[in-house]
């Protein structure tokens, strides 16, 4: 039942998001009644501006947050709680958000205020977070289209409502693709070398699909292309048939059927290009790095180039190595190795090389065991406490936690909530962190910041804990990393607290740093303990771990660098209606990033929603731009002695109370710097990937 407008809950507007009142039926008419109120209040704050920090800044930051309180609450379930009815509602509202969005960022008389605070006598008494926020709302007006007139103005307005719902249906066809296939398998010849944790999964997932008397042991068993199911059928499945069965589902996702997303691409990239354009940029790509700290497409291309450089050679050996190992085990496959064999074949040489087993780490990593060492070391490095809030905050699904974060003095500073585990039916695939509430101060009261961390491991089965994969693991600290930027900012004004205002290819910064400690051997021995016994991660284990770290690494960033150098071809080079189509882009880049070419089906463009659904167009270059200052911070606690609590603490200090606290209040190059001490290195990054000597 529809809430009345007085008592919409989307209509509240400050603190935690009623989870358990917001029915899908409030948002229509809430967004609905939400925007005839802000387009008045615009339209009032225009009518009588002052070009101030109290006249202007205050109040368009009242109406921001008011629209992204009740519209992040609706993005938020439409990753999380996803529904063909929350489609339908998100969609009827979207077009009119877009217009006031739009007409926000084109409003002539707040651009002009921003250029005559900029340009007054009292610019320089403006704190430096003050001038960013600032700086930053006039180039947003630019590139928002405020200097256009007339019909290309119009035509612009056009290309942004497209746009938006053109992504919209990218991600809504990538999830139905994902969740509409899988592969039933009931005989003991269909299982062949799958783990006991992925044939629980799979047995969980045929009941959920109606198969009421489905059990690990018996069967039948459902592998899906959701990652938990997807991942370790391709590491473990004895039948290559099997395999390559799902790899081709995999990469064809979303490329045919209702699903297509091909034309969908290319419209996107066309309508990009001709935006970029209208607003004086010769591609896509010089208007995303307009937001951004690489200088130019040049310095991403130089970067991309040196890891292709220093990883390709490692790459081909590696699967030299692979074919050679297939080969001396006797198996025929070793002939023609390819795509749905390596997963496999790496599974067992790693196996093999380093008696290392992923199911084998399973049982060390229950998830409650994993957060009470995630949790301590937050508290060793840098000086905070994380306890359950549970119950304090309405949450969207009972599996969700809530946790609240505390200063050295008990003080609460922050909270989160952790929303851990994969539900494939309503839940888009990946990690991630999102704000739901940013930090302010009003009237000398701080507002704390509330943070989502968003991931999709294995759930508990069968009365097993949550057990995780040490990628699992890797992710968990990755999302608690962008939370703790989110959450530990010392920044006072909203526009630039946290990872506000924070320049996309440095935003990864932080959550890259976190994932170096999963091979801190303090850090991981004191998190990893089997769920049953109790019994401390094996000393002989943990090595093998930490010696494994670089395993295929050659491999795994020719893979990342593949994907950046697509992203930016095709924002950059590739020209609609030119000689190349996109997917012989696709192909191309693969060819010369790839040493196994991609199949002449490959269609990963189609499901690649960082760059078609999320905000990562003419950007995932940016993992590795931030991995170069993430590897470099991380080397200032190896310079300090990792066995050295009393120095990593300080270090971890220093971090705290730079690149986490002054999130978008200073430029990413000086945040570092004031941490570093100088501007960063490739080489720590080139050490820690294991292409350089140690």
């Amino acid at each position: 039942m529809t809430a009345t407008l007085p008592d919409n809950p989307l209509l509240i507007g400050a603190g935690l998001p009623p989870f358990d009142r917001i029915q899908t039926g409030d948002i229509v008419p809430g967004i609905t009644a939400l925007l005839e109120t802000l387009n008045t209040d615009l339209a009032t704050l225009e009518a009588n501006l002052e070009p101030s920090w109290q006249g202007l800044v205050e109040p368009l930051n009242r109406i921001e947050e008011r629209l992204s309180w009740s519209w992040g609450i609706v993005s938020h379930l439409m990753g999380v709680k996803n529904s063909p009815e929350l489609r339908t509602a998100y969609e009827t509202v979207q077009p009119a958000l877009v217009q006031f969005a739009t007409r926000l960022g084109q409003s002539q008389p707040i651009y002009n205020a921003f250029k005559q605070i900029r340009s007054s006598a009292t610019w320089d008494s403006l704190e430096p977070a003050q001038q960013r926020i600032v700086e930053a709302a006039i180039r947003e007006a630019e590139l928002t289209g405020v200097g256009l007139e007339g019909t290309k103005k119009e035509r612009f307005n056009q290309i942004q409502q497209a746009l938006a719902e053109l992504t919209t249906r990218f991600g809504n066809n990538v999830l139905d693709a994902t969740k509409a296939f899988s592969l039933t398998l009931t005989t003991s010849a269909d299982i062949e070398g799958l783990p006991p944790s992925l044939l629980a999964l799979a047995a969980q997932a045929a009941r959920d699909a109606g198969d009421t008397e489905a059990t690990a042991e018996s069967g039948p068993w459902r592998i899906t292309l959701d990652y938990p199911s997807y991942g370790p059928f391709m590491q473990h499945s004895r039948r290559r048939d099997l395999r390559e069965k799902l790899y081709r589902a995999f990469v064809t996702r979303a490329s045919e059927g209702d699903w297509d997303n091909r034309g969908h691409i290319e419209q996107i990239l066309e309508l990009r290009h001709e935006m970029a354009q209208l607003l004086g940029y010769g591609t896509y790509a010089e208007l995303s790095l307009a937001r951004k700290m690489a200088p130019s497409v040049e310095a991403v291309d130089q970067l991309m180039e040196e890891l292709r450089v220093a990883s390709y050679d490692t790459a081909a050996k590696e699967l030299d190595s692979l074919k050679a190992f297939a080969q001396a085990k006797g198996s025929a496959e070793a002939e023609n190795l390819t795509h749905w064999d390596i997963a496999f074949w790496a599974e067992r040489m790693r196996e093999e090389k380093y008696g290392l087993n992923d199911e084998e780490l399973r049982p060390y990593f229950p998830l409650p065991q994993v957060l009470e060492g995630l949790f301590s070391l937050a508290h060793r490095i840098f000086d905070i406490s994380i306890t359950p809030a549970d119950g304090e905050a309405p949450v969207w699904h009972p599996d969700v936690r809530y946790f609240q974060v505390l200063d050295r003095d008990g003080q609460p500073m922050a909270h989160f909530y952790l929303d851990p585990y994969s539900r494939p039916a309503e839940k888009r695939g990946g990690a991630w962190m999102d704000d739901c509430i940013n930090r302010a101060k009003f009237n000398d009261q701080v507002r704390l910041p509330v943070a989502y961390l968003v991931c999709n491991q294995t759930p508990p089965v069968d009365g097993k804990p949550s057990l995780m994969t040490f990628r699992d693991v890797e992710t968990l600290f990755h999302e608690f990393g962008h939370g703790l930027q989110h959450m530990l900012t010392q920044v006072d004004y909203a526009g630039a607290a946290g990872i506000n205002n924070v320049e996309w290819d440095a935003v990864e910064l932080p959550s890259q740093f976190m994932e170096n400690w999963c091979y801190h051997r303090d850090t991981l021995l004191g998190l990893a303990r089997h769920y049953k016994t109790g019994e401390t991660l094996p000393e002989d284990l943990y090595q093998k771990i930490v010696a494994a770290r670089t395993f295929m690494t050659g491999s795994a960033i020719l893979r990342q660098v593949r994907f950046g150098w697509t992203d930016l071809e095709l924002h950059h080079r590739y020209r609609p209606g030119g000689p190349e189509t996109i997917a012989e882009v696709n192909q191309r880049i693969g060819a010369q990033s790839s040493i196994l070419k991609p199949l002449p089906e490959d269609a990963f463009l189609c499901s690649f929603t960082h760059i078609f659904a999320g905000g990562y167009a003419a950007g995932y270059y940016s993992y590795f731009w931030a991995e170069v200052l993430s590897a470099d911070a991380f080397a200032a606690f190896e310079e300090a002695g990792l066995d050295n609590e009393v120095a990593l603490a300080e270090t971890g200090h220093r971090f705290r109370d730079t690149v986490l606290a002054l999130g978008g209040s200073r430029h990413p190059m000086e945040v570092f710097k004031a941490f570093r001490g100088r501007e960063p290195s490739t080489q720590a990054l080139l050490r820690h990937r294991g292409l350089v000597a140690a």
